[in-house]
């Protein structure tokens, strides 16, 4: 089993990040802020003006340890890596699959039966967690519906029909999501889902977590010898993660949104941390952004029994095997792909 390997996440604007032996520096000024061994991480993400040398770019190819460049506030710019891993009949094989409308439905019906069945569970344990502190009846509606959709993606056979399925669930989920804010609820509401930009705290702290997963679903997509621009359920476009974003809905519920809740719910994140622009654009500061980070980094540590495997493992190798498991399914090694279904 692939070793979880942690991620060097890189805030302050104006750190410069360097080779010193088998070390990454980072440095501001004069100032060294740390050392970290390479052989620690698995990949390294730098958010705004953050610089890197060109000898550590080159040591972390050979390493297999990639280097992502965000903006400040988490939008996707570049990507720094060695050459990709896999062979070339496993991505042949992927294209194949993706260029056939029954296999593609095929795909997205596994993706979505994981997604609309973590979204139900969510509500199911806020429902067990704080009976009291919710409007349990509404809660309880909107998990009954998310019932009757999954019963309808078993018997969808196109991906337009998928989708309508989709954007129904969504909608009963989304529309109890603020009965699940049950601390801060002045500052911490959510009217609905937006972004690009986020146009409040809830949403705000979403599109970051979104980001996050994203960022390490592609990245294991990638170790397995995968093309994460190809997907099934998000068809190709320029600059798209199509198959990093499918795999992204089995993991939004579990590893997001109710990470969000937590964070929230008990306190860690403040209102104060978060700022409103001219734009209506609301962004989060640097500490905010930092306590979010070292959160998201302790939560993949933590152990969980893997639903198709039936063995614990961190959280933050369940993107490796799923991708690893998806891999297996392109080949043929399994009839169908097991999404990662939350118990």
């Amino acid at each position: 089993m692939k070793r979880l390997l942690n991620t060097l996440y890189i805030t302050t604007q104006g750190a410069y990040l360097s080779k010193e032996g088998e070390t990454v520096v980072v440095q501001v000024g004069d100032n060294t802020l740390a050392k970290v061994p390479v052989h620690t991480l698995g990949s390294v993400v730098c958010f705004g003006q953050v610089m890197v040398s060109p000898p550590l770019m080159g040591f972390c190819a050979e390493r297999n340890v990639s280097i992502s460049f965000l903006t400040e506030y988490g939008r996707f710019l570049a990507k720094v890596q060695g050459p990709v891993s896999g062979n070339v009949l496993l991505r042949r094989e992927q294209y194949r699959r993706a260029d056939s409308a029954e296999e593609s439905a095929k795909i997205a019906k596994s993706v979505l039966t994981a997604k609309i069945s973590n979204s139900r569970t969510v509500l199911r344990r806020m429902l067990r967690d704080h009976p009291e502190r919710l409007d349990s009846d509404d809660v309880l509606k909107s998990a009954t519906r998310l019932s009757v959709s999954l019963r309808k993606v078993q018997v969808a056979t196109t991906l337009d029909e998928l989708r309508g399925i989709e954007g129904d669930a969504a909608h009963h989920y989304f529309s109890v999501f603020d009965n699940l804010i049950i601390s801060q609820k002045g500052e911490f509401f959510f009217k609905g889902r937006n972004r690009r930009p986020p146009m409040d705290n809830v949403n705000c702290l979403l599109s970051f977590l979104y980001t996050l997963v994203l960022h390490d679903i592609r990245g294991a997509c990638e170790t397995v010898g995968l093309d994460p621009a190809v997907g099934y359920l998000h068809r190709d476009r320029p600059g798209r993660a199509g198959l990093a974003l499918d795999m992204l809905e089995e993991f939004r519920p579990y590893l997001a949104d109710r990470f969000v809740l937590s964070l929230i719910n008990l306190n860690q994140v403040k209102p104060s941390g978060f700022k409103e622009l001219e734009t209506g654009a609301v962004t989060m500061d640097d500490e905010t952004r930092k306590v979010v980070l070292v959160a998201y980094q302790k939560r993949k540590q933590d152990e969980i029994t893997h639903p198709f495997l039936n063995e614990k493992v961190s959280v933050g190798i369940l993107f490796h095997i799923q991708a690893m498991l998806f891999a297996r399914f392109i080949r043929n090694d399994l009839d169908g792909y097991p999404p990662f279904i939350w118990q």
